[in-house]
């Protein structure tokens, strides 16, 4: 059992290697929990000024993102390291705002391409949109 400190979990996301996952919730937070650091987030952030929607991790790159109700994803460099002594490195890259938020509801989905570095978006507003 793994405690959030979350009210509402609304995403979950593994990375590609394992051993740390990331969880988005409602009320605006973003965590990345590490199997080998016990039941805990490893961090959290607040990025976002409305509810977090979805999360994804690109499973060739370590980019990993969050999509949110305020219509923006933010997207983020996670690196994992095979040393276990060397904590995950993780760091803001890019704001992306494309998406309008329709009765309260921003960008609800998010997902990474296969095998570019490509971010795909889909929203309240009915727009899908591609970031490269």
């Amino acid at each position: 059992k793994f405690h959030s400190g979350a009210r509402m979990v609304s995403s979950i996301a593994l990375h590609p290697k394992g051993e740390n996952f990331v969880v988005g919730s409602y009320d605006k937070k973003l965590m990345w929990f590490d199997l080998e650091m016990g039941n805990t987030p490893y961090k959290k952030m607040k990025y976002h000024s409305k509810a977090i929607r979805s999360v994804c991790f690109s499973q060739l790159y370590p980019l990993f993102a969050s999509a949110s109700d305020d219509g923006s994803l933010n997207v983020f460099h996670g690196q994992v390291y095979e040393d276990a002594a060397m904590n995950p490195l993780i760091v803001p890259v890019k704001i992306l705002k494309g998406h309008g938020v329709r009765d309260r509801l921003g960008v609800l989905d998010c997902v990474f391409h296969p095998s570019q570095p490509w971010l795909f978006s889909a929203g309240a507003d009915s727009r899908l949109l591609l970031w490269v």
